[in-house]
């Protein structure tokens, strides 16, 4: 059994993650901004502090906080938000962590395959440069944040993540109900390539990392890149929809302004080279079957 820290826990992810790491034996202990109860760890990023004893005999910590993408509308406020709640966060647990006499073997970090940037067809592995663009500026500045602690020695490791494919995800949510009426449809060219990977693989992943002698980038996705309009047609497959009606991007940016059009025209055909050539297995390979879990529909039909 390992005392682990898990920033991020009543998230997506973190909160599949808990329950993974409870099942497995681990003693979990929740980074919480309020309100911690038992064994949590307080912390507050406005006042840069952390609580440094909750913090001792901790053995690992999984760090999966920060404002979610895709929640809202971009302004320069948001993105700003988007920025220091991950440079910000980072910075503080990272530093936290090198001030500890026994600081935890090992610091797994979110991060995003958002830093490749647009990239058309090209494959893309953990040694590809950085692409350009917000989202890109957003990674490797959150990443750069956790510097402290691998200059303590801790094994550092960067989970890039792709689209996250469960019940409640951002991307689930927003094509559910127009795929249910028949109006979905594939976007713009259909031809930018979505990255993406199971909740139960990405949690799987991650604990993974805990035990394996990994450090740096490691791409979070599934092998199995899809276009968006490979995506488009799984989706109707499961669903029984039709799938006919192309949707411009400029429709997306009328809807969700910056941040809809960004996140559904940027191609990423990313692979995790990396999981892979250190023998990671996937449990979901096929688009078909990780969109059923996440839409709650059987397959195969």
């Amino acid at each position: 059994m390992s005392i682990i820290a898990v920033t991020g826990a009543t998230g997506l992810i973190g909160q599949s993650l808990v329950t993974a790491l409870t099942k497995a034996g681990h003693s979990v202990r929740k980074v919480v901004r309020a309100n911690p109860i038992g064994t949590d760890i307080f912390w507050d990023l406005d006042a840069h502090t952390i609580g440094m004893d909750a913090l001792n005999g901790v053995e690992a910590v999984l760090h999966l906080a920060g404002e979610p993408i895709g929640a809202k509308r971009w302004s320069a406020a948001v993105q700003q938000r988007f920025l220091d709640s991950r440079v910000t966060g980072t910075t503080l647990i990272a530093s936290a962590l090198t001030r500890l006499d026994a600081p935890p073997a090992v610091f797994i970090c979110g991060s995003a395959i958002g830093v490749y940037g647009d990239r058309a067809d090209e494959e893309l592995t953990e040694d590809s440069s950085r692409g350009e663009g917000f989202l890109a500026d957003v990674v490797v500045a959150w990443e750069a944040a956790a510097q402290p602690a691998i200059d303590r020695g801790i094994r550092t490791v960067f989970a890039r993540t792709g689209v996250v494919l469960a019940p409640g995800s951002a991307l689930i949510d927003k094509i559910r109900l127009p795929f249910l009426l028949g109006v979905g449809g594939r976007i713009g060219n259909g031809r930018q390539y979505v990255p993406w990977i199971s909740l139960e693989d990405e949690v799987r992943a991650l604990i993974w990392l805990l035990d394996n002698e990994l450090s740096g980038p490691v791409n979070l996705t599934a092998p199995t890149p899809v276009t968006n309009s490979e995506l488009t047609r799984a989706i109707g497959e499961v669903l029984r929809r039709p799938t006919v009606f192309p949707i411009p991007a400029v429709a997306l940016r009328a809807l969700y302004g910056e941040m809809g059009e960004t996140l559904a025209t940027v191609s990423n055909r990313v692979l995790p080279k990396r999981l892979i050539d250190h023998g990671f297995t996937f449990t979901h390979e096929d688009i078909r079957v990780a969109l059923a879990l996440a839409l709650n529909k059987p397959w195969p039909r």
